[in-house]
C-alpha cells in the first residue's frame, strides 16, 4: 500500500491511527473468532489503550452511534408497516432490538476506532510509516 493512507481507509479497515498500517482487532467482527482490542499496535509499537479505563468513553459513541440506527429502523419499519395500530408496537420493539442485536458489533469496532481517530489528541498520524 504505497503512498499516504487516508484517515477514511484507516477508520474503515481498523487501522491504528499512528502509523494506519497496522490492525487494532484480532478476530472477526462476525463470526467464531470474537474480536478484541489490541493493546499495541503490532506495525509501529504504538499503545492502543493510552491509559486504564480509556475505552469507557466509547460508550458514548457508540450510544451515539445505537440511538440512530434506532430511529432509522423505526422510521423504515413506519415505512414499511404504517402507524402504529393494534398489535404493530410488538413489530416495532422486536425491530429495534434486533437491530440493536445486529449491530452490536458494528457499534463495538468502530466506536472505539472514532475515538482513537476522530476523538484523542494524544495520538498523531506519522507520514514516515507511509515509505
Amino acid at each position: 500500500m504505497p503512498g499516504k493512507t487516508s484517515k477514511f481507509y484507516a477508520i474503515l479497515h481498523a487501522k491504528c491511527p499512528h502509523c494506519r498500517r497496522g490492525d487494532i482487532f484480532t478476530g472477526s467482527m462476525y463470526g467464531w473468532n470474537i474480536q478484541h482490542t489490541k493493546e499495541i499496535c503490532n506495525y509501529c509499537g504504538q499503545r492502543v489503550e493510552i491509559e486504564p479505563g480509556y475505552f469507557y468513553a466509547a460508550m458514548y459513541v457508540s450510544y451515539a452511534m445505537n440511538v440512530l440506527e434506532m430511529l432509522l429502523a423505526t422510521f423504515i419499519t413506519f415505512q414499511i408497516v404504517g402507524p402504529l395500530e393494534d398489535n404493530t408496537f410488538w413489530t416495532y420493539l422486536i425491530v429495534i432490538f434486533a437491530g440493536c442485536f445486529l449491530f452490536y458489533p458494528i457499534n463495538y469496532r468502530y466506536s472505539r476506532l472514532i475515538l482513537l481517530h476522530v476523538l484523542s489528541p494524544n495520538i498523531k498520524y506519522k507520514s514516515y510509516y507511509d515509505k
